[in-house]
């Protein structure tokens, strides 16, 4: 009988013992599962950014069609990567580099989660003024000169990245050369204040000069001189250059009023200018650059990407353009490889 009650108990604690280790075995899957699925949750929102918000500041230099177009693809990038995500405070500094280091301070104080800096002066204020916010620029043609860098390789390596306006200069020398083929004297006009400007008017006076043309430049410092100085310039040259200058885009008019009644043509770095001033351009969309600008933003925002690492981007397609009015104006023949430049006011046919 004890035999018999000792067989049973051996055999009740061995199921007992198998229950329990059934259930430790069960409830470790239950707590891997219970575990995991939060984790998958977690990394559905942060693909998909549900639920985070976050507070864009917008430094634009001036008011012009290039820059304009520019922040609004950024914008349209983001909401469309983030929709309902990004709050825009967007700010405009009138054409003042001071009111850039007002506005941009204004966006560190107020902890902003990402700043675009939209032209140079933006970018060079909103670098000085933080170290730890991302920065992305965008209507910026050379970081290097911008930000000061000696032997720029193409990533900053800080806060900062973003998109480059710049188009192949050499190209547009050579549209000079196309467009103008009896012009020997080439006026280089823009402002000294932008450094961009510099850059760019000193890299086509190469090209020109290689090519056995004379060239002077025609520096004015803000919109005071700029008439006296494009007076200059007009009195001088056969043919005009101006780079993508932000302080050229504001006075558009002012040259325009000087270099068509002269019948001095001018070959501008952007379609903006062009539109405004000149006779042709090799074109970008500002608005594709500022969408680019804006993918870079959502990946820097969502964690996807670090913008320490990530290399400046360019515009990957150029337009040979003209400007109809002021070509038919001078009685300037234009290839047929040319695109008109179509304002509001010319809408297409």
């Amino acid at each position: 009988m004890k035999k018999v009650l000792a067989v049973a108990m051996t055999a009740v604690m061995g199921l007992s013992l198998a229950a329990c280790g059934g259930s430790s075995s069960s409830a470790a899957s239950s707590s891997a599962a219970s575990t995991s699925a939060p984790a998958s949750s977690a990394a559905a929102s942060a693909a998909s950014g549900s639920g985070e918000t976050y507070t864009v500041g917008i430094c634009q230099l001036v008011t012009h069609d290039a820059l304009d177009a520019a922040t609004q693809g950024f914008k349209d990038a983001l909401e469309e990567a983030l929709p309902g995500q990004v709050k825009f405070d967007e700010q405009n500094a009138a054409n003042d580099p001071n009111t850039c280091n007002t506005i941009v301070n204004a966006f560190v104080a107020d902890d902003v989660d990402l700043i675009l800096a939209n032209a140079t002066a933006s970018l060079q204020a909103a670098a000085a003024a933080t170290e730890d916010i991302p920065v992305l620029g965008t209507s910026v043609t050379e970081y290097g000169v911008a930000l000061n860098i000696p032997d720029f390789n193409g990533t900053v390596g800080t806060n900062v990245s973003g998109t480059s306006d710049l188009a192949p200069l050499d190209q547009q020398a050579a549209m000079i050369q196309e467009l103008f083929p009896d012009a020997q004297k080439v006026g280089l006009l823009y402002c000294s204040a932008e450094p961009n400007s510099e850059y760019q008017v000193n890299t086509v006076a190469g090209y020109l000069q290689d090519a056995g043309l004379e060239v002077e430049m025609f520096a004015f410092t803000d919109s005071n001189d700029a008439s006296a100085v494009t007076q200059s310039a007009c009195d001088y040259a056969d043919v005009i250059y101006v780079p993508t200058d932000n302080t050229v885009a504001s006075n558009t008019g002012i040259i325009d009023g000087i270099c068509q009644p002269a019948g001095v043509p001018v070959v501008a770095g952007e379609e903006g200018i062009c539109a405004g001033c000149g006779v042709a351009t090799l074109s970008i969309s500002y608005y594709d650059l500022g969408v680019t600008t804006g993918k870079m933003a959502a990946k820097i925002l969502t964690g996807e990407a670090d913008v320490s690492e990530m290399p400046i981007e360019y515009a990957p397609n150029f337009t040979k353009k003209y400007n109809p009015t002021i070509a038919e104006a001078l009685g300037i023949t234009i290839p047929d490889d040319y695109e008109p430049i179509v304002t509001e006011e010319e809408p297409a046919a």
